[in-house]
């Protein structure tokens, strides 16, 4: 058995160049492999996953294995977002729920190698840290203390993954307000530097 290890679109695998050369000296169907992929992966539409396929090389026969997509894609998925924050210090892009962070935990927890759920809901959290992602309307580091001091437990140790209507409600209405500042901050620094330019030019004559 061959295994071809592929990171792939979820639901949207595409015969390019990459997947025709790894494919293609196998002699199998590539449309096949794809329409397959592809049904495979469904459930992670618009983000990315890695899949194996192990083939047997003289049977031609195929069998796909979906590993679990890296953490930051499925905060991705969880917020609705297509990309995270490229300046996380500055920016912030989404406001989740702890049950939001257990629901990812959940879905990671086997492919990862942490002892325990709660090592992995840690995990996910300074993830979150990393992309510029808000929990329970709180920076990532203060959640992590929260749960030193035993918030959240029951929470975590129920493995909740349902976030109630009205925090969600809650949580949508702050962020809102953290975006609509974000964007003044951003079109003032882009006034300036629009400003700046202009002198330059003006300097330059």
């Amino acid at each position: 058995m061959a295994v071809i290890k592929l990171l792939v679109e979820g639901g949207n695998m595409t015969p390019g160049p990459a997947v025709a050369q790894s494919l293609g000296p196998m002699g199998i169907n590539l449309g096949e492999v794809i329409s397959k992929v592809n049904e495979a992966t469904a459930e992670f539409k618009g983000i990315t996953v890695p899949v194996h396929l192990d083939v047997n090389a003289k049977t031609k026969q195929f069998k796909i294995k979906v590993l679990s997509p890296p953490t930051s894609e499925l905060i991705k998925k969880e917020l609705g977002i297509e990309k995270s924050s490229g300046a996380r210090l500055k920016q912030k892009v989404g406001n989740m729920s702890i049950e939001q962070v257990i629901s990812i935990a959940k879905a990671k927890h086997e492919s990862m190698l942490s002892k325990t759920f709660l090592s992995t809901v840690k995990s996910v959290i300074g993830t979150c840290m990393a992309n510029g992602v808000l929990i329970e309307s709180k920076d990532p580091k203060e959640v992590l203390e929260e749960i030193r001091e035993g918030k959240y437990a029951e929470e975590i140790n129920s493995q909740k993954t349902e976030t109630p209507p009205e925090k969600r409600k809650e949580l949508d209405e702050f962020f809102a307000k953290i975006a609509k500042k974000q964007e003044a901050v951003r079109k003032a620094e882009e006034a300036e530097a629009e400003k700046k330019e202009e002198k330059g030019k003006k300097s330059g004559k």
